[in-house]
């Protein structure tokens, strides 16, 4: 029984990693129809922001991690600004393309002007000790992940249902152009998703920096991938979908480490995938997938 609650929660955990990052590319994506890979190069600024700050000697980690969330979201507003809105009207083919072409010339820069190796950030290691439940031992930082990921949740629903906005963005994400005609400026709800989505990206950076313990230009690139499948298993441009999505993945993921045999350890993912494969043979576009006619996507 100890072993089934230990594993549930190592699930919820990482589950919570890729909804978190999941979130932030289905909001881009259900007002813009742009999947944007440049979001783990996002996560990594607000990781190179820890790093920065730890080496300045910024000793007070709220400081710290309120320095990465907020250099994210100003990140993916400069990135908005300068990448994605000159092709914001162009086909989905070329917003793809852009997207790459940011993710891998922000590595590329990463790698000349920072460092190619892994750098040790140790200013989050406060939020991963033990903590014993009678005979369950569990790491803190599982527990401050799932719920900072729930609360995120919460928070967002309530700004996408009660704030202004927030309902302007949920019309967008129905229709665009009826937004436009009805007087509400395009840039300011775009800007809106790509600050939200920063922010999200932030606040995965600092879990992903607890566990791993160091930054690198492709801190974000693979969870980014994970968090990608996601929002496919769960529909893409569905923001439940999304979360929904990334809980299953910490589940196979969690689920296939403890099933296979550990000589089979490695191809853990390729049985992940394999499953993803049968959900998506059932339901091609997502397991929440929106409606054909147009319906709320948020």
């Amino acid at each position: 029984m100890d072993y089934i609650v230990q594993q549930t929660l190592n699930a919820l955990s990482f589950g919570a990693e890729y909804a978190l990052i999941a979130l932030g590319l289905a909001i881009v994506f259900s007002i813009m129809n742009l999947v944007n890979f440049a979001h783990g190069e996002v996560i990594a600024i607000g990781g190179y922001t820890m790093m920065v700050m730890a080496t300045l000697a910024f000793k007070n980690p709220i400081i710290i991690i309120l320095g990465a969330v907020l250099a994210a979201i100003i990140m993916a507003l400069f990135l908005e600004r300068i990448a994605f809105r000159p092709v914001r009207y162009a086909d989905a083919t070329t917003g793809l393309l852009t997207a790459f072409g940011v993710s891998l010339i922000l590595q590329n820069l990463f790698l000349l002007l920072v460092s190619p190796r892994p750098i040790a950030v140790t200013s989050m290691y406060f939020l991963d000790w033990p903590i014993r439940l009678g005979s369950i031992q569990i790491s803190s930082l599982q527990i401050f992940e799932t719920l900072a990921t729930l609360i995120a949740i919460l928070l967002l629903v309530l700004f996408l249902k009660k704030s202004l906005l927030g309902i302007a963005m949920r019309a967008a994400s129905l229709d665009f152009e009826m937004v436009r005609l009805m007087g509400i400026r395009a840039n300011r709800v775009i800007a809106a998703a790509f600050a939200i989505s920063g922010l999200l990206a932030g606040i995965a950076a600092i879990f992903i920096i607890a566990r791993r313990g160091a930054v690198d230009p492709t801190l974000g690139f693979n969870p980014v991938l994970k968090a990608f499948v996601a929002c496919v298993v769960g529909g893409f441009g569905s923001l439940p979908g999304a979360v929904l999505g990334g809980f299953l993945l910490g589940a196979l993921e969690v689920g296939m480490l403890v099933l296979l045999p550990q000589s089979y350890g490695g191809m853990k993912d390729a049985f992940v995938f394999a499953i993803i494969a049968i959900i998506l043979v059932w339901r091609p576009e997502g397991i929440l997938s929106p409606p054909k006619e147009k319906g709320d996507k948020i």
